[in-house]
């Protein structure tokens, strides 16, 4: 089928079920709940398209040669297409090649019982850019995880938009039958939300509420969002340019200027980053606003004492701007700041004063290093060393932060001799003292 050529538009939405993950009888990824569960949700809300779509469900299937047909098939779609894949991961031991285990799959002839990775990527090549979307929710065995470490990606399409987390061997995604953590939060996303997000937002947000162990795979990676282009939505970015000078008012009333009554041991403790008030839906699980933004919707999660949370989405979307806008750009640092001001808000100041001092660091690297963005950075570092109790945090911090202090220009001097001082004086103490309330 001509996917360019004249004729009705259909969408096409496939859902496969590979095998199921188990670690030691315990099971890790069960991908019938996953697909049953995906299943129930309208094909043009998985779609984000209100044209007639076609939906096909492969669950069990043993038979590589039925997975192809079915791909190909569905890459030949001529309208929008999704592709849900979920399950085991594994690996040829003798090629190194990856493949997608099916429920008849075994470790001596998974060249023969398992689908070829690359198996994919063929069939969707010829397909149009910007019409297929992949979401994957895998678990990874210990043949197939060192693969993907070595090449820190999972390669689909390049015309495809990739979604997913592959999870390391010995976790358990889901357990018991049960939906995993991804899934099931980009299902809660797509239903709770007044009016769907984009992919990327879906993603975003439900790979920071999964609960992902460390060292997971996130899909797109950091690299791959830097290789995509494409400008940005122009209501996303009013949004953001409202809230950047926003900001940036806020700062310039900021300083590192002792209170009344002479030079006191810590500065002013830093002023909030204003956030809007939150959408809230009955029983005030906050929600997420329908303009996109995920700022309220994470504040409103720390507020409420749901730190975890908060810091795995904010972290999530600060991953996505620094892929989309780089390391150093201004949608960055805001993100690295309010990462800071949610582990201040959760009690973690070794944290929070290192994300302080990082975001100062990129400032006073950049243009206006010497600005108020820095000195509000250093503010919130100071603020959070003074909080700490155990010496061995105050004199590892203490020591980073004499020296993004001695680097920045514009400092009153005697905050620099201050921290000096205080630094001097728990390293030569043997033992903690309370922290300052």
């Amino acid at each position: 089928m001509d996917l360019n050529g004249p004729g009705p538009q259909r969408g096409h939405v496939l859902l496969i079920a590979g095998d199921v993950a188990v670690r030691r009888r315990a099971v890790q990824l069960a991908p019938s709940a996953n697909l049953a569960a995906l299943a129930m949700v309208p094909a043009s809300v998985l779609l984000g398209s209100e044209m007639p779509t076609d939906t096909v469900c492969l669950d069990g299937t043993r038979d590589p040669n039925t997975v192809l047909a079915r791909l190909r098939s569905a890459a030949a779609a001529p309208g929008p297409l999704l592709v849900y894949l979920s399950g085991r991961l594994t690996a040829d031991r003798r090629g190194r090649r990856l493949y997608f285990a099916l429920a008849g799959t075994t470790a001596s002839a998974v060249r023969y019982t398992a689908v070829p990775w690359e198996w994919l990527g063929g069939e969707l090549r010829r397909r149009p850019a910007g019409l297929t979307t992949v979401l994957l929710d895998l678990a990874a065995d210990r043949d197939a995880w060192p693969l993907l470490q070595e090449s820190g990606s999972l390669p689909v399409s390049p015309g495809a938009q990739v979604y997913g987390v592959v999870c390391p061997p010995g976790f358990a995604a889901g357990g018991d039958g049960t939906v995993s953590g991804y899934t099931r939060q980009w299902i809660d996303q797509l239903r709770r939300s007044p009016v769907r997000p984009s992919d990327v937002q879906l993603h975003a947000l439900a790979a920071g509420a999964a609960g992902l162990p460390p060292g997971a795979l996130v899909l797109p990676t950091a690299r791959e969002l830097g290789m995509r282009t494409g400008p940005v939505p122009q209501q996303q970015q009013q949004q953001h340019d409202h809230h950047q000078q926003h900001d940036q008012q806020q700062q310039q009333q900021q300083s590192l200027r002792p209170a009344d009554g002479g030079p006191q041991e810590h500065p002013t403790r830093p002023v909030p980053r204003p956030d809007p008030a939150p959408d809230a839906v009955p029983g005030g699980d906050p929600a997420v606003v329908s303009d996109g933004d995920p700022r309220p919707y994470i504040h409103a999660l720390a507020s409420s004492g749901r730190h975890g949370e908060a810091a795995l989405l904010a972290r999530a979307w600060e991953e996505y701007v620094r892929g989309v806008y780089g390391g150093s750009s201004a949608q960055a640092m805001e993100w690295a700041e309010i990462r800071a001001d949610l582990a201040r808000m959760a009690g973690d100041f070794v944290l929070a004063a290192r994300l302080w001092m990082g975001a100062c660091r990129v400032r006073l690297a950049g243009p206006g290093g010497d600005g108020p963005e820095a000195l509000a950075a250093a503010a919130g570092a100071v603020y959070c060393w003074t909080r700490l109790a155990e010496r061995e945090a105050v004199v590892e911090v203490g020591v980073e932060l004499v020296a993004v202090l001695r680097a920045l220009p514009g400092l009153d001097p005697r905050y620099l001799e201050l921290a000096r001082a205080r630094l001097s004086a728990w390293e030569e103490s043997g033992l903690p003292r309370p922290a300052r309330t």
